[in-house]
């Protein structure tokens, strides 16, 4: 069974994706020029990328796992896996455990997780009105990307009650069941995501003509309604943010208990004038974008 809730993804998890797409990208815009032999070369590059991604995504959130879990895992032999975690082992991106000898993520993640968001110009600005939004509300304050079917935290505003909180950077949502997702699956040019949506709690939308109803409704109004969908006991809502192209970059949302929903209209507006602003710095031409 899948567990319920968020899964938690360590920083250095959260750009690896996008970078490790941008160069299997690269080096098939360089496959397509070349022929024969150098063409057979490309391809057999192609699939190592492919397949160093595919070990390092299984690592993710704190796994650790033996040389022959992860090959079962990613349907190859242990002799194949062996080769590419030596390289990735030299490379500081997988470490081994000098007492088990199982693998999880290396260092050097954390680095390019770090990198990925320093460089995030959404995060930078929403930092400028996230505390103020957060105090205004008394809710925290979540900002997050949309990554393949699910929504990767790369912001949060702890709610401004004194009360300890853990810290949700790199936290992982599947994209159907949170507010966050929706914001973004409305205006996303994918449409709804591939496959069964899975279950995380007894409320979460199971039923793509459902979750379609509800992203219509997102693309009217702009804002997204999660009711203990992904967390029991937990709600939200969110609203996307543009950039100058009209693409949905990223969205923030508000997130309270159960016990203090739903929202006022006062603190919805003021997540909605907060997506507004961040998309009017960022080039918007109208919020929310028409689709």
């Amino acid at each position: 069974m899948p567990p319920e809730g968020p899964a938690r993804l360590a920083i250095g998890d959260i750009g690896l994706h996008s970078i490790m797409s941008n160069v299997i990208w690269t080096i098939r815009l360089c496959f397509e020029g070349h022929k024969g032999c150098a063409q057979r070369k490309w391809e057999q590059m192609i699939q190592a990328v492919d397949r160093a991604l595919r070990i390092l995504t299984v690592l993710q959130g704190g796994r650790r796992m033996s040389l022959g879990e992860i090959a079962a895992a990613i349907d190859l032999a242990p002799s194949t896996v062996h080769g590419l975690i030596r390289t990735l082992l030299a490379h500081g991106m997988v470490q081994q455990e000098l007492d088990s000898g199982r693998y999880r993520l290396g260092p050097a993640t954390l680095r390019l997780g770090n990198v990925y968001l320093e460089t995030l110009e959404l995060r930078a600005r929403v930092a400028i009105w996230a505390e103020g939004l957060a105090r205004r509300t008394g809710c925290a304050v979540r900002t997050a990307v949309l990554l393949f079917d699910e929504v990767v935290v790369v912001a949060h505003e702890p709610r401004p009650d004194g009360t300890r909180q853990m810290p949700e950077v790199g936290i992982v949502i599947p994209a159907h069941a949170s507010a966050l997702g929706k914001a973004l699956l409305a205006f996303a040019s994918g449409g709804l995501p591939q496959g069964p949506l899975r279950s995380m709690t007894g409320e979460t939308i199971t039923a793509p003509e459902v979750l379609a109803g509800q992203l219509d409704s997102v693309r009217t109004t702009g804002i997204a309604h999660e009711v203990e969908e992904a967390v029991i006991g937990e709600c939200a809502c969110a609203a996307a943010v543009f950039d100058s192209s009209g693409e949905a970059i990223g969205a923030i949302s508000l997130v309270v208990p159960a016990a203090r929903w739903p929202l006022e209209p006062a603190e919805i507006d003021a997540l909605r004038d907060a997506a507004r602003t961040v998309s009017r710095e960022l080039g918007a031409p109208v919020w929310p974008a028409r689709r």
